[in-house]
């Protein structure tokens, strides 16, 4: 098995969930095979000329675990890598994709062509997760991209029930369901219009959330490695586990297959080896392709160890490339 050097570009370990975090869960892998780990947060991130030369480099740690455990991480004294000496670099800090990320993918993008970046910087730069979605609009429900409000209260009246979203919002954050008569969303524009310049995502609500959840599917180089449902808690329509929904184990229905080979092609041609899904009902409403999150509990509710799960295949398709 070929020892590989990996830098992760990632936040802090000792902010990440050492139980369910997908970064850490892919380092624990990499870990148990013998591969050399190196951690740096973004901000250290550094590109430096002199005499027509480049070099990359980033301040952080080695990344090692003291047992089997995947709590068990720590890291060593600070230092400063080449990452151009790396084999594969991990983009895995969590969004939102601003002006920092945007720049991170362009430093990244200077790396020798010998260095794979995961996923492929100007991939993940091309493709906010709400956006590449467009790609498809066989999959998606009604959907509007805008900050025109008149557009948006036609887009209501047409659809009732209506689902507003945070173009380069995560986790949940920021996203409002309003019915037919709810005379808030107004005042919501108002203040969203206040932050930036943005437009934001409206969809229409999908009913079906509330019986089937919002499936999380796992794409490694498009194939599904690995879904599950998540089923919004009782006081809160979102199905993110960070606001209280309720991870359970799913099927691969035909209808998700369709949407994953659909997407397939789209995501290879930009790149983007591992990408988590978003699926509700028969509808596609989101792909994740930044720092993708749901392995550990994949993995989990499937029951799968050893060879077999997400976190393996990930790094055996790496080699294979």
């Amino acid at each position: 098995m070929k020892k590989l050097r990996v830098a992760i570009q990632m936040d802090p370990p000792g902010k990440l969930s050492k139980r369910f975090d997908s970064t850490l869960y892919l380092a624990r892998a990499a870990a148990r095979r013998g591969y050399e780990l190196f951690h740096y947060e973004p901000r250290h991130l550094r590109v430096e000329t002199d005499g027509g030369k480049r070099r990359i480099t980033a301040q952080g740690h080695a990344l090692k675990f003291k047992s089997a455990a995947q709590d068990s991480v720590y890291h060593g004294a600070a230092q400063t890598q080449d990452l151009s000496g790396s084999d594969v670099v991990l983009m895995r800090q969590d969004p939102p994709f601003d002006l920092a990320y945007f720049a991170a993918t362009h430093i990244l993008e200077l790396l020798p062509v010998k260095v794979r970046v995961i996923n492929d910087p100007k991939g993940v730069r091309d493709a906010p997760e709400k956006l590449i979605a467009l790609h498809a609009p066989q999959l998606l429900p009604p959907t509007l991209v805008t900050r025109d409000v008149a557009a948006i209260e036609k887009f209501r009246a047409r659809h009732g029930e209506i689902i507003f979203k945070p173009l380069f919002g995560f986790a949940g954050h920021g996203i409002f369901r309003f019915g037919p008569d709810d005379g808030n969303l107004h005042a919501l524009l108002e203040q969203m219009a206040a932050l930036n310049g943005e437009p934001w995502m409206i969809q229409k609500f999908l009913p079906a959330i509330a019986h089937t959840g919002d499936k999380r599917i796992i794409l490694l180089d498009g194939e599904p490695a690995g879904c599950f449902t998540r089923m919004p808690a009782r006081k809160d329509g979102r199905g993110n586990m960070r606001v209280g929904a309720k991870p359970s184990r799913a099927p691969l229905t035909r209808r998700d297959r369709e949407i994953c080979e659909v997407l397939a092609p789209i995501l290879k041609s930009r790149g983007l080896y591992l990408a988590g899904i978003d699926v509700i009902g028969d509808y596609l409403t989101e792909v994740n392709v930044t720092s993708p999150t749901g392995l550990v509990v994949a993995d989990r509710l499937a029951g799968r160890t050893g060879k077999a799960t997400i976190a393996e295949r990930f790094w055996e398709g790496v080699l294979a490339e």
